[in-house]
């Protein structure tokens, strides 16, 4: 009958599925999403094109090693939501630049 005193929801956090707290999983997760969204909004001005490819690669490299130490699915939905974004950011950051835009062909 023990297992029957149990709680049957973990009150952990929103992202840690197995009932434990994640703080270095879940601020790797945040910081991923915010550099994927200013790499986003920012990769629609050429003009920014250097801050757009920084913050892509940042957040590429954040969300490569928050993949690496994630434990629960969920962290990594939201770290797969981040990389995407900031992979564009940086595809578009590097095309808009001086550097590579005589190669891209724009």
């Amino acid at each position: 009958m023990a297992q029957m005193m149990r709680p049957t929801k973990p009150n952990s956090g929103l992202l840690a599925t197995d009932g434990r707290p994640h703080p270095l999983q879940d601020t790797l997760l945040a910081v991923t999403a915010i550099l994927g969204l200013v790499s986003i909004v920012t990769a629609g001005f050429p003009s920014l094109h250097l801050l757009t490819a920084c913050t892509g690669f940042v957040g590429v490299v954040a969300g490569g090693y928050g993949q690496f130490v994630s434990e629960t699915t969920r962290e990594r939905f939201g770290l797969i939501l981040g990389l995407g974004a900031s992979a564009i950011g940086l595809y578009f950051g590097l095309a808009h630049s001086p550097a590579v835009s005589g190669f891209v062909g724009g």
